[in-house]
């Protein structure tokens, strides 16, 4: 951990969350709790023989496609509306208790309609967990669908139109559009389509790109209409890339402990936060998928300070930064961006 008055000052800094699955907050304690209730069968490999070995394979992935092997088993347990709504429930407190003002959370439909769970099940209780957050913790939330690279094009239509059906655009329920699992393998603008009609929509785009694949992810995924960036880290590689999306104000949703789980990078320090901050690129730093990659936001934050020795006026900038490109309206940006100067001035002693 970070010494102790950076520890205070970061855990309470006021914190927008833009990247982090709900179904990756699936712990393991959750993943067995849910599969005794659900009767659901787990591998009967020696990574499941208990919660303590699980969470001990969860420190060892080798790739992006190894942890998404976990992922997708883990996702099995949920069964119910209620489920879904538990999963994000724990996943508001744990923010929460890190600072976390706004979080915009992702889900991925697909995989749980392809094993007989009706979207409007899943659905409904993500936006439950939701609820309860606002009403009960105070905080601001959004719902980003998610499509999965992994999956066919036409699944993800299949998907997309439950969307439309529901009016879940028009009634704010879905608050915008993303993809990810594998990167590298599909082709890159497999969803070329969809976003064309989401564009035309109004709806807000983002994409995963630049974690693993190269810097042509990012601007094909810029092409297709995206404008967010979900990792993005591989931006440094473009210089002519990286001046657009500081042009275009485009926020990159940072996720640097996921970046060493997932062997993108050795350590926290050779992601490229100085890189970005020195030369005007937004961005924000998130958890991705906490529960397996061992740290929720405030550890992210941490890890940065720890890497990088990053000043007071940075973080605010940082901060600022994540506010001003979250999705929601301008009365709940500027309330935030008070929350921000009234922290910041009480730690001048870091200044």
């Amino acid at each position: 951990m970070c010494q102790s008055t950076w520890h205070d000052f970061l855990r309470g800094l006021p914190k927008c969350e833009h990247h982090v699955h709900l179904e990756g907050c699936l712990t393991p304690d959750l993943i067995f709790h849910l599969a005794s209730k659900n009767s659901v069968q787990l591998p009967p490999t020696p990574e499941y023989t208990s919660i303590e070995t699980l969470t001990h394979r969860y420190g060892h992935f080798t790739s992006l496609d190894d942890f998404l092997h976990f992922y997708f088993i883990g996702m099995s347990v949920l069964q119910h509306e209620s489920d879904f709504a538990d999963l994000a429930w724990a996943y508001f407190q744990k923010a929460h208790a890190d600072g976390v003002h706004h979080a915009e959370v992702f889900f991925d439909p697909q995989v749980h309609q392809d094993r007989g769970i009706a979207y409007e099940t899943i659905i409904a209780g993500f936006v439950a967990g939701c609820q309860r957050a606002e009403a009960e913790l105070g905080l601001s939330t959004r719902l980003i669908l998610c499509f999965v690279r992994h999956l066919s094009v036409e699944s993800a239509e299949r998907t997309y139109a439950k969307i439309l059906e529901n009016g879940h655009f028009e009634s704010d329920t879905v608050h915008g559009l993303g993809w990810s699992s594998s990167e590298v393998g599909p082709p890159k603008d497999m969803f070329r389509e969809i976003y064309a009609s989401a564009r035309e929509r109004g709806v807000r785009l983002t994409a995963h790109a630049g974690e693993e694949g190269d810097p042509t992810y990012i601007s094909t995924a810029l092409e297709l209409g995206a404008r967010r960036i979900d990792h993005g880290i591989r931006l440094v590689e473009d210089e002519g890339l990286m001046e657009r999306v500081v042009r275009e104000g485009i926020l990159l949703t940072v996720c640097p402990l996921s970046n060493v789980q997932l062997k993108c990078v050795k350590e926290v320090k050779e992601v490229p936060i100085r890189k970005f901050l020195d030369a005007g690129v937004k961005f924000s730093i998130n958890s991705d998928d906490p529960a397996y990659f061992g740290g929720y936001i405030l550890d992210n934050y941490c890890a940065v300070q720890e890497a990088f020795g990053l000043s007071v006026a940075e973080w605010r900038v940082i901060a600022v930064n994540s506010v001003s490109e979250s999705w929601i309206e301008e009365e709940r940006k500027l309330e935030l961006l008070e929350r921000i100067e009234e922290h910041v001035c009480g730690f001048a002693e870091l200044v």
